[in-house]
């Protein structure tokens, strides 16, 4: 295994990083982020990787919060991916149309071309509870979704999780579809997961798998959101939650993951274990 990946990124989940005390019950320590995202770019700083994506809750509440955490990012080397988690829209409702663009992302939910991968950020907070103000209709929209959601007994009909509107899941059959057609493999990117089945899982995670296992190219969906993290491949595509790293006093938690063609091989730090998945699609 001595040939070079075809696409490598750094991977940091739900730092969280808040001016709190820590909460002792769910073991999260949110002054301590700040130290544990420095100790995470010296290593990316040293490695050679196309960019390094935090997978959303950078924050843990108050817009305050984000000058902080995003100083941290200035010593990056390399270019830096965001895309928003629920923690994130913990601010001022006058702050929530402006979370995005302080995530320094170009669009709610957008796709790139790096290393001949496309990579898709998807928003999975974009219909939910939190992420829109009082009186939005998305907000109703997403009131009906857990109303309907619960009533069905679904492991997943929680406040904190969220869904993609019927505007973004038709822009990612565009964006796939054109992926497929032209030979790019494509990564997803999102604040959450959608496989095993758990709590933590986006409203939308039935539609997405069987979205996705028509797709061939869909190599791997990247998620945080459930802080402790899992793997699991279906239907070819690997579905990886990287472990929080606001979680535990003094024990960080991070990853460089590295796409090669016939495998995917996870590097972890701290409580993030090391694997390697292979290909099978």
């Amino acid at each position: 295994m001595t040939e070079n990946p075809v696409l490598r990124l750094g991977i940091i989940a739900d730092p969280q990083y808040a001016d709190l005390e820590p909460n002792l019950a769910l073991d999260r320590h949110f002054r301590q982020s700040l130290g544990k995202l420095e100790e995470a770019i010296d290593v990316f700083n040293g490695c050679d990787l196309d960019a390094v994506v935090t997978l959303g809750d950078l924050i843990d509440r108050d817009w305050e919060s984000f000058d902080p955490a995003l100083a941290v990012y200035r010593r990056l080397r390399h270019k830096a991916l965001f895309l928003p988690g629920n923690h994130d829209f913990a601010v001022a409702p006058e702050h929530l149309s402006d979370v995005h663009r302080r995530l320094g992302m170009p669009a709610q939910y957008h796709d790139l071309l790096v290393a001949g991968h496309r990579l898709v950020i998807l928003d999975g907070s974009e219909v939910s509870l939190f992420a829109v103000p009082k009186g939005h209709p998305r907000r109703e929209q997403a009131k009906a979704r857990l109303q309907a959601l619960t009533a069905a007994g679904a492991i997943n009909a929680q406040r904190w999780n969220g869904g993609l509107s019927e505007a973004q899941f038709t822009w990612l059959a565009e964006v796939l579809d054109h992926a497929r057609d032209d030979g790019e493999p494509v990564v997803i990117l999102c604040h959450y997961p959608v496989a095993p089945e758990n709590a933590h899982d986006l409203w939308d995670a039935q539609r997405l798998l069987d979205m996705l296992k028509t797709y061939p190219n869909v190599r791997a969906w990247l998620c945080g959101h459930n802080h402790a993290g899992n793997t699991v491949t279906r239907d070819g595509t690997h579905y990886i939650t990287f472990r929080g790293m606001v979680d535990t006093l003094d024990q960080n938690a991070f990853a460089i993951v590295s796409l090669y063609k016939d495998r995917l091989e996870i590097e972890g730090f701290g409580r993030e274990e090391s694997r390697v998945l292979r290909t099978g699609k």
